[in-house]
């Protein structure tokens, strides 16, 4: 009779059932009832978990007009902090990539979790490139604009071309077919991974731009307009990141001459 620490380790193992589980419900101890209950809570959270990922990936599928044709998502990180570049990504997607079970849109997972995909996306993927588009130039051209600039720019160093374009809540000034997908991280397996990609690299430039400016806290808020960064705005004034287009920034500015 197998231990309940071997009985855990194995059950940890499969995430399909196994005939030889049926013994398990026959099993008496308490120890084993618990690990036979919790697998297949594990069970039901990832065929979830594995259905939207169908989901997403019959979502980018309709998009696919020939057989092979490749799909590129893009999303932002960014568009609404007071200091930071606005950070687009652009992924292209294989047809299946399994490892990528439980990828969603970016603010719904944790620091950690966002992290873990990184690696898992740019192993899987055909093509990934990041666009940091500084503050300078969202201060030129607004932000909308600056966000729409980055994303072409990031879907252009692409390595391969896309033969298509799934922009989250964009119309782009590309010469390839594209929609703009209103929710699109979450109904798009190609823009949910862009939205990974943007995101994380956006919070850790600014976690380096919080050692080159530790007053004011970039590694908690990474650029929000937190009641601890307008504080110290108010005490130390803008940096060069800050935007100078974006309020209060831009009535504080003002108000000094």
């Amino acid at each position: 009779m197998s231990t309940i620490k071997e009985v855990k380790q194995a059950l940890l193992k499969e995430t399909e059932w196994q005939p030889w589980m049926a013994e398990l419900e026959k099993d008496t101890r308490q120890g084993v009832k618990n690990a036979l209950k919790q697998w297949h809570h594990r069970k039901e959270k990832y065929d979830h978990l594995l259905s939207e990922h169908k989901k997403k990936l019959a979502f980018d599928e309709s998009y696919r007009a020939f057989s092979h044709a490749l799909i590129a998502g893009t999303d932002e990180a960014g568009r609404g902090p007071l200091a930071g570049p606005v950070v687009t990504a652009a992924v292209i997607l294989p047809e299946v990539c399994p490892t990528l079970v439980g990828l969603n849109d970016s603010k719904q997972l944790s620091k950690e979790v966002r992290e873990s995909y990184v690696e898992k996306i740019q192993q899987c993927a055909i093509s990934t490139a990041i666009h940091f588009q500084p503050a300078s130039v969202i201060d030129e051209i607004n932000i909308y604009e600056a966000t729409k600039q980055s994303m072409k720019a990031s879907i252009e160093s692409l390595s391969e071309k896309p033969d298509f374009v799934l922009a989250d809540a964009m119309k782009l000034p590309i010469d390839i077919p594209q929609e703009s997908v209103i929710k699109g991280d979450a109904r798009s397996l190609a823009i949910a991974a862009a939205s990974i990609l943007a995101k994380t690299a956006r919070d850790d430039y600014m976690e380096e731009m919080a050692k080159k400016y530790p007053e004011y806290g970039f590694e908690k808020h990474a650029g929000y307009g937190t009641k601890q960064h307008l504080e110290a705005l108010n005490q130390y004034g803008p940096t060069e990141i800050h935007r100078t287009s974006f309020e209060p920034i831009k009535s504080m500015i003002l108000q000094k001459g």
